[in-house]
Parts: structure tokens; C-alpha cells; sequence
């Protein structure tokens, strides 16, 4: 026996395909009317594909596809003694399907299935044709109380979130990002669309949005970082003057990203994480030299001064390697090329704002915060009547 191997890539997240792209859900929030939804969709779809940014976009929704409408007397029908459920079972299984049962033939199961042969379904009047029974074992033509008219509306009618909608896929542009091509979509969205429609995103693009808006892994990384320093150096104020250089290399990141016009996504959020200790790292290298030289007794002036002369040599190096390391990311192609671009942007930018602002910044944020625990210090001394008379002298963290 032969077999056939297939190779494929699984999702990104479970449950959510490998399509790319974008999806929204045009929705109609005030009951404006499936036409008016139609129409807003296609004008959106139309726009968006005369913009550079976009491309493939389209709709499958449609108010307006070809029907039939039976309409059943169903006082007519309860008067012929003919069970209504009768009738909507003749109507289904001979133009769609019926299951019957199953049955074994050579050691296999197969369905039975039964339905009118197409030459008994073409036209609209075949289905006044169509016989059913009544409760008395009689045979009555379904013309008897049926009758069958064209016209028009919608083949599916798609809720999202109680809502009818229509959903619009698209895709970016060679050249722009899944965010630039989202904003883009929500731009026109907002200009285009009345109050009585509303728009949601839905798939990836709903998954994207979440992770775009969020800042709590920034803000719990900042914090995991200053915890551990406090631990490490028990006390609170040495560890702040670290931390407060993270927000200053994070600005780097916002620079870097906009002189680049890219996006904020999951992967420059994971660029971010990394550039939170980078960042610690080059603050602590004056931090602890800086308390080094305050508890061999010079002044916090001088202290702070030291530390950033002696330690300006090991700052650079550790800055340069760093960026250097991670500038091949920056030209990255291939598959997998946005990923490695957009954590390169984010490191390699939020590390250069961070060496700058460590050098400048880091030693003035020391004396403020070293000053703040000395004079607490002090305070707590003296509130308690410990003072040289007590031969007892205040000694800071």
C-alpha cells in the first residue's frame, strides 16, 4: 500500500485557521434594514480596495439573492385535516433531502438519503405538484394550499453579537502591517458609516486588538524588576532609581516605531519585556557602585559622580554588544522576517534611548531618591529621640 504525506503549518492560535488577513463585522445596530447593511458593506469594500494600504477585500453577504416564498394556509390546511408538519416534511425532503436509515452491504454502512430527481425540481410550479397526506389516508396536491411567489432577500442572515451583520475580509498590502491596514479599515468605518451601523472585530484582527491594547505585561515586568531589587538591596529607594530609566527607554521604542511607521504589536510587546532588563541591567551598573562608594562614607554628590565616571567604559560596552546582537533582526527576510524586524525595532531603539538616559539621568535619579531615604532616615531618628547624645547615630539603607 502507498500512503500520502501532507505537510502544513498549524495555526498561530487554536481555533482560529492560518488565513491571514482581517475580518469586521459590519453591524446593523438600529434595525436600518438588511438593503441599507448591504449597501454600506459594498461602498466599504470598494474604498478600501482603492487604497494602498488594502487589498482582497470583499463581502459575501448579499440582501437581495433570488428566492422562493411558500406561503402556507394554514387554516386551509388544519381544515383538509392535514398534519402542517406533513407539509413542511414533503417540501424538505423532495427539494432538499431526507435521511431514511442506514443499511450493510459489503461490509459497510451506507446512508439512505431521498430526495426528487432534478427533472421534478426546475421550476417554481413543481412544488404545487407535490402530493401529501391528510389524516384520512387521502393524497392532496400541496397547490391546494400553497402558493408560490418570487422575490428577493438575504440567503443567510449572520448575527454577531445579537446583532445582523455582514462580514468584510481583507488583507494588507505588500508593505503594510495587519495594524496599519486595521487602522485604515476603522478610519473609513468611522467616516463612512451613520449611527445606525456599527463595525466589531472578529478572528485575529479581534485577538490583535486585545493584545495591542494592553500595557499590564509592561507594567508587571517594571514591577517584578523593582521587587527583586528591593530583595536584593532591602531597600525601596535604590531599586527606584533603577526602574526610573525603564519609561525613558520605552520612549525610545515609540520613537524608533514611528520614525519606522510600523505598529505596536505582539512582537514589539515582547521587544519591550526584554528591553525592561536591559535597561535595569546598565542602571544598576552606577546604582551599586554608587552605594558602594556612599557606605565607604563619601558624600551622595561625589558618590553618584564616581559611579558614572568609572562605570561609563562597562555602560558602552554592554550597550553596544547588546545593539549590535540584535541589529541583524533589523534586516531580516524571509518568512518570519516581520516578527524578527519588529523586536529588533523595539530593542534595538529602546536600548539606544536607554544607554543615552542612563548616563545622563540614572546618577541624578540616584542623589534625589538616596537623598529622600537619608532624610526619611533622619526623620525616623529623630521622632524616636535617637541622636548623638544618645550615643546612637541614624544610619541609612
Amino acid at each position: 500500500e502507498e500512503g500520502i504525506g501532507v505537510a502544513f503549518s498549524p495555526p498561530s492560535i487554536d481555533g482560529l485557521g492560518v488565513a491571514s488577513g482581517f475580518q469586521m463585522q459590519l453591524q446593523d445596530k438600529r434595525q436600518a434594514g438588511l438593503t441599507q447593511l448591504e449597501d454600506f458593506a459594498v461602498e466599504i469594500v470598494q474604498d478600501g480596495n482603492a487604497q494602498s494600504g488594502l487589498t482582497a477585500l470583499n463581502t459575501t453577504f448579499r440582501a437581495n439573492t433570488p428566492q422562493l416564498f411558500a406561503d402556507v394556509d394554514r387554516q386551509k390546511v388544519k381544515s383538509l385535516d392535514v398534519p402542517l408538519s406533513s407539509v413542511f416534511g414533503t417540501l424538505q425532503a423532495y427539494l432538499g433531502s431526507a435521511y431514511v436509515n442506514d443499511f450493510n452491504r459489503f461490509g459497510r454502512t451506507y446512508q439512505v438519503m431521498i430526495q426528487a430527481d432534478q427533472q421534478f425540481r426546475l421550476r417554481s410550479d413543481d412544488i404545487l405538484a407535490l402530493d401529501v397526506r391528510n389524516r384520512h389516508g387521502d393524497m392532496l396536491p400541496m397547490g391546494t394550499f400553497v402558493q408560490v411567489e418570487e422575490t428577493l432577500g438575504p440567503q443567510v442572515i449572520q448575527r454577531y453579537n445579537m446583532y445582523p451583520s455582514a462580514q468584510i475580509n481583507g488583507e494588507p498590502a505588500p508593505g503594510y502591517s495587519s495594524g496599519q491596514a486595521i487602522e485604515l479599515m476603522e478610519q473609513m468605518a468611522g467616516a463612512k458609516l451613520p449611527d445606525t451601523m456599527g463595525y466589531e472585530w472578529t478572528g485575529m484582527s479581534y485577538q490583535e486588538q486585545q493584545a495591542g491594547g494592553q500595557t499590564i505585561i509592561f507594567v508587571l515586568a517594571v514591577l517584578c524588576v523593582f521587587l527583586v531589587l528591593a530583595f536584593q538591596y532591602e531597600s525601596w529607594t535604590s531599586p527606584a532609581a533603577v526602574v526610573a530609566v525603564v519609561p525613558l527607554a520605552a520612549l525610545g521604542v515609540v520613537i524608533s516605531v514611528a520614525v519606522a511607521r510600523a505598529s505596536i504589536d505582539t512582537y514589539t510587546q515582547i521587544g519591550i519585556v526584554l528591553l525592561v532588563a536591559l535597561a535595569s541591567k546598565n542602571a544598576i551598573l552606577i546604582v551599586e557602585f554608587a552605594s558602594e562608594q556612599r557606605r565607604s562614607g563619601e558624600s551622595i554628590r561625589d558618590s553618584a559622580q564616581n559611579a558614572a565616571a568609572l562605570r561609563f567604559r562597562a555602560i558602552l560596552m554592554t550597550a553596544f554588544s547588546s545593539i549590535l546582537g540584535f541589529l541583524p533582526l533589523l534586516t531580516a527576510t524571509g518568512a518570519g522576517a516581520a516578527s524578527r524586524v519588529a523586536v529588533g525595532l523595539a530593542v534595538v531603539g529602546g536600548m539606544t534611548a536607554a544607554t543615552f538616559f542612563a548616563l545622563m539621568f540614572v546618577p541624578s535619579f540616584f542623589v534625589l531618591f538616596q537623598s529622600l531615604s537619608e532624610w526619611n532616615s533622619s526623620s525616623d531618628g529623630a521622632s524616636q529621640g535617637l541622636g548623638p547624645q544618645n550615643g546612637i547615630e541614624t544610619r541609612s539603607e
